[in-house]
């Protein structure tokens, strides 16, 4: 893969066009291009490998690049931007670092102008030239990154695309870096230590609430999660705030930040501890949303809160059956230390609401197993009973193609979790509506006059087979979604 992906204007680059299927003449817009290029386009659209499908792709010369498009009534902006995630491949391959993107010229407008189209297909490219390599060895086995691919346009609105598109796949890039960061490693202060160093080159703010302030501040659910492990829990707060905020704006995002999570004294058996370090992927994709929304220069107040906790066992460890008194002063039975993902979110969420007084919160979380066992691997689940902000967040996730689908809170949900000798329990007497319960739980933590949507990304968040997009491990899987959100935000 290529060591870097940028924006640019190279001296030599190759022409990237593409063409839907059933293709038999060449359109209007492309007949100039071909005729500078000495009608390769046309000498490539006749060649035996070329048909026009979804993952066509001829190279003809050392100047021309043809991608298929498929069928033009199925094409969409998802599509786009895994053809992106296949070219990047070829292209290093093939030795090209140079690429005049035209691709918009044959795609349809309903689909996307060329904005758009640019940044779907960076995206694509950047989120699928990322490789965890940065573990490797002596023994690896494994070809280091070479070269680099400066991408430009000819377009002005391809261009700026392409650039926001790189942008964002760079920051989920960022979010998957420490996501698949072990344990060993990944601890609650590293995790700080790399805000406070995002914060510093982004040009955010960064304020970390350490074990001994969450204590005094009665911050119930995260010290009781955190204390048995030697690496102590904190609170990450990273706040984007620009010159010239949109009025009456302060959106909060709430990432759990679970760096390792054995289940404590509820073990989790049966080797189902392995891939927990992807716990903290909430977290991951709020930390990659504000670098993102950073560097995008996004004129909203964002704040972006990681609780932050390792879930061991030891003398110290918080057991089933206690009683604990979170932020608020709502108390809550424990009687199962593995749901302990609410807990931290809980007093994330109800300090947000004390202390930023945020216009909406978004939380993001790998909460639970029974939302993978209704949506799988296809989408998370979404709770949100604000029109406005369902709305906004529904049409961002159809933008970036990391799709949500919203499931019911009913207050039933709610009384469901009305424990025996406190005034909720963490988990309830059965998994009946497993996924809905952990959505219920949070609903106590957060003021009911804030706007509030819930995501649990358990399903999405990392991948067990390589994808277009993705190799396995964590996707970064909403912080894509979540910069469009604050994108939107005020329009």
């Amino acid at each position: 893969m290529f060591r870097t992906i940028r924006t640019g204007s190279p001296k030599k680059p190759a022409l990237l066009v593409g063409l839907p299927c059933g293709t038999t003449r060449l359109p209007k817009s492309l007949a100039e291009l071909d005729e500078s290029h000495g009608g390769r386009i046309k000498a490539a659209m006749r060649s035996r490998m070329f048909k026009g499908g979804l993952k066509d792709l001829v190279i003809q010369g050392d100047d021309v690049v043809l991608v298929g498009l498929g069928p033009s009534d199925e094409l969409d902006l998802d599509l786009i931007r895994q053809l992106g995630g296949r070219l990047v491949g070829h292209l290093h391959r093939a030795d090209i670092h140079g690429l005049d993107v035209r691709i918009h010229e044959t795609v349809p407008r309903k689909i996307g102008d060329a904005d758009a189209v640019g940044q779907a297909l960076a995206e694509g490219m950047v989120l699928a030239n990322w490789v965890v390599d940065f573990f490797d060895g002596k023994a690896t086995n494994r070809s280091n990154a070479s070269g680099s691919l400066s991408i430009g346009s000819g377009d002005n609105r391809m261009r700026g695309g392409l650039r926001r598109g790189i942008v964002l796949a760079e920051s989920t890039n960022d979010a998957r870096k420490i996501a698949a960061t072990p344990p060993n490693i990944c601890t609650p202060t590293w995790v700080a230590q790399q805000a406070r160093a995002a914060a510093k080159k982004h040009g955010l703010q960064c304020r970390v609430i350490n074990f001994a302030e969450a204590k005094k501040l009665g911050m119930g659910g995260l010290v009781n999660v955190g204390i048995g492990s030697a690496n102590k829990p904190c609170m990450i707060i990273l706040e984007h705030k620009p010159k010239r905020p949109r009025p009456d704006h302060r959106l909060a995002l709430v990432g759990k930040t679970m760096t390792y999570d054995s289940g404590g004294y509820s073990l989790k058996i049966s080797n189902t501890m392995k891939g927990m370090k992807y716990d903290m992927n909430g977290g991951a994709a709020v930390f990659g949303a504000m670098i993102a929304i950073s560097r995008l220069k996004l004129p909203v107040h964002v704040f972006g809160v990681l609780p932050c906790a390792e879930n061991l066992v030891s003398g110290e460890a918080y057991r089933p059956d206690d009683i604990i008194k979170m932020f608020n002063g709502v108390t809550v039975e424990v009687t199962n230390t593995d749901a302990e993902g609410r807990l931290i979110l809980g007093d994330a969420l109800a300090w947000t609401c004390r202390k930023i007084k945020p216009t909406e919160i978004i939380d993001v979380a790998t909460l639970t197993g029974g939302v993978v066992v209704g949506l799988g691997h296809f989408c998370a689940g979404m709770w949100c009973e604000d029109k406005s902000l369902r709305r906004r967040v529904e049409a961002a996730a159809e933008s970036t193609g990391e799709k949500v689908w919203r499931l019911p809170l009913w207050e039933a949900h709610r009384t469901f979790m009305r424990a025996q000798h406190a005034d909720l329990w963490n988990s309830g007497p059965s998994r009946s509506a497993h996924p809905i319960q952990g959505a219920a739980f949070l609903s106590y933590f957060v003021d009911e006059d804030v706007p509030w949507t819930h995501l649990d990304i358990a399903g999405v968040s990392a991948v067990e087979k390589a994808d277009d997009l993705h190799v396995v491990g964590p996707t970064g899987f909403g912080v894509r979604l979540l910069a469009e959100v604050a994108a939107r935000t005020g329009v």
